[in-house]
């Protein structure tokens, strides 16, 4: 067996970004203030959530840790076993008895007391899986027989997303897809025609969708409608914050409970409401600085598999976070998709952690250091 070289495992900690654990760590600490007057706890003395979050985040730290000890290079390798994975974990959801309900959408299993999305795990796993088919076909990328091998890999995720039925998570995917075939180089006309496909094919997909994501679609064209009650709450929330806010735990629509899922999905409107303006430009500002360093980092790794998977994660959470904060000021329809690291979720929160572990893997890797001798 072999020995650890501890000279070598100093080595490593000063290679880690402490850069972007230093943003990662501000974001939290921020969303953890936050979600401290989004779940009322200055009032009822019940921190119940704020210690889920917290021990979430402690378990995502240890399975950074853990992904440090392993060459991402080696992981890939098991990328075809990671693919038929993922889509196990997606269909399982669809078995009666076994996958959970909760706002229209059948995406989690209960273990034990607490509930997990499995869609948030196979995120990570389908970037890891579907970054290595990038890297081995990027050079015909061009081809069209090649980029419609790209896109029928991808496929069966999508359409076990959408029998759930979770449109949200879904656009996630087609998120990290695009920012995947982007970066590997295809045809910018080819791009085009999909695009247009797709918006042609719009009132087709619509008629297949479920009956609340029907609801959604509607009251983002009538935002007036009094079914877009979360939507319209969340803008009187962010408008009456003015620049200044009103004052953390001070927010009228939140402390009286006018903001529904102010802990989750729409926690950007607390934040608008007691932070107002300067609350919000900071949570924007710390997104661009994390967005940024994850393409600083997707440059500098040593090979293009690297490059894929740190695209495929820079594109999901910057989808997740334009979206989140869409919905909330009605620029974008209701999807449910939570704040990167500041809303409520157990599960949201690991796998988010996961694929920054990931992320630290390819920065580590970029210089050839071995924990062992």
């Amino acid at each position: 067996m072999k020995k650890i070289d501890y000279k070598k495992k100093i080595r490593v900690i000063k290679n880690v970004d402490w850069k972007l654990i230093s943003i990662i760590l501000v974001i939290f600490l921020f969303g953890l203030l936050i979600l401290s007057s989004a779940t009322h706890a200055n009032v009822t003395g019940d921190y119940t959530q704020i210690y889920k979050q917290i021990l979430a985040f402690f378990l995502g730290t240890i399975l950074v840790i853990v992904l440090l000890l392993f060459d991402y290079d080696s992981i890939g390798k098991y990328y075809k076993q990671l693919y038929v994975f993922s889509i196990i974990l997606l269909a399982i959801v669809l078995i009666p008895g076994i996958g959970d309900q909760q706002f229209g959408a059948r995406s989690w299993i209960k273990i034990g007391k607490f509930n997990l999305q499995t869609s948030e795990i196979v995120k990570t796993t389908f970037i890891m899986s579907y970054a290595k088919i990038v890297d081995k076909n990027k050079e015909n990328i061009g081809d069209i027989k090649t980029l419609g091998k790209l896109i029928l890999y991808a496929f069966p995720f999508i359409a076990l997303l959408l029998l759930q039925p979770d449109l949200g998570t879904a656009v996630v995917f087609m998120s990290i897809i695009f920012f995947m075939l982007f970066t590997a180089g295809i045809d910018k006309k080819v791009l085009r025609n999909v695009i247009i496909t797709l918006i042609i094919l719009a009132p087709i997909m619509y008629i297949f969708m479920a009956p609340h994501q029907k609801i959604r679609i509607v009251n983002f064209f009538n935002p007036e409608a009094s079914s877009n009650y979360h939507v319209l709450q969340s803008m009187i929330a962010i408008g009456s914050g003015g620049f200044f806010g009103k004052g953390l735990y001070n927010g009228s629509q939140n402390q009286e409970n006018f903001l529904p899922v102010g802990d989750s999905d729409f926690i950007f409107a607390v934040i608008g409401e007691e932070l107002g303006v300067l609350g919000m430009f900071f949570v924007i500002i710390l997104f661009t600085l994390l967005i940024t360093r994850l393409l600083m980092i997707a440059k500098k790794s040593k090979n293009s598999y690297g490059t894929f998977i740190i695209v495929g994660i820079t594109g999901m959470f910057t989808y997740q976070m334009i979206q989140n904060i869409g919905m909330t000021i009605g620029l974008m329809p209701v999807t449910g998709l939570t704040l990167p690291f500041v809303s409520y979720g157990g599960s949201s929160i690991l796998a988010s952690m996961a694929n920054i572990g990931i992320v630290l893997n390819v920065y580590l890797r970029r210089r050839r250091i071995s924990l062992y001798s």
